[in-house]
């Protein structure tokens, strides 16, 4: 995320009132205009506005300010914040587009059909719907279940291949091994896939060149004789 500067406003009005920068040099700062700046120091656009040390804050430096004033072509830049706070995950079901969200049901047929081992909360994050819609595609009793597909989606960009293997193998461990047959009807995560190994033929037969070389010379005696019967 990127660093923004607290109170623009606020920042403009401190710096007009306590120090000799150009209207530039704070408008460039605190992303306003130079015009607006301009109000600010007028006393028109700053009526009710309490200045904002930007010093005090963390955010500016008085070795910088001397030197922007003793520079007006000097851009002052943010400091780096000492502290930075990790962003919060928002929990919750995974946020759809608008464009995508017709091809939810045909995702959670897919899920449904090729991962039964997946828990409805599990399809939920995946492609974020709600556990009813879920329950109806289970039970056929969905209003479109008719002409619904079942489509990847990965393929339909609804999920990440990774967070689809994640979820796999989170379900896998938590239900145990599955039966011999239950498991040629469910999908393998794409990781199990990659790392499967070739299965091996069996060695080639050794070849008898002597046994070549006589069928060969067989077909060439063959040949002449052939040539005779027809004519």
């Amino acid at each position: 995320m990127a660093q923004q500067l607290l109170m623009p406003k606020a920042t403009a009005v401190w710096l007009v009132d306590n120090t000799a920068l150009s209207f530039d040099q704070i408008a460039q700062f605190c992303k306003l205009h130079p015009l607006e700046v301009k109000a600010i120091a007028d006393g028109e656009a700053s009526q009710g506005i309490k200045g904002l040390d930007p010093v005090g804050t963390g955010q500016l430096s008085r070795e910088d300010i001397a030197a922007a004033e003793a520079n007006p072509e000097l851009k002052l830049k943010l400091l780096e914040p000492k502290v930075r706070v990790p962003e919060t995950k928002r929990k919750g079901p995974r946020y759809t587009p608008v464009s995508k969200r017709q091809d939810r049901p045909n995702a959670i047929l897919w899920l449904v059909r090729n991962h039964p081992e997946l828990k409805d909360a599990q399809i939920s994050r995946l492609v974020g719907t709600t556990k009813s819609t879920i329950e109806q595609i289970r039970g056929r009793t969905h209003w479109n279940a008719a002409n619904l597909t079942p489509m990847d989606p990965v393929t339909l960009g609804l999920c990440t291949q990774i967070d689809l293997d994640l979820e796999v193998e989170r379900a896998s461990k938590s239900r145990g091994a599955l039966a011999g047959s239950e498991s040629d009807s469910v999908l393998v995560s794409a990781r199990e896939t990659e790392a499967a190994q070739p299965v091996e033929e069996e060695g080639e037969k050794e070849i008898d060149a002597d046994a070549v070389f006589a069928k060969l010379t067989s077909m060439k005696r063959t040949e002449p004789e052939e040539d005779q019967d027809e004519s």
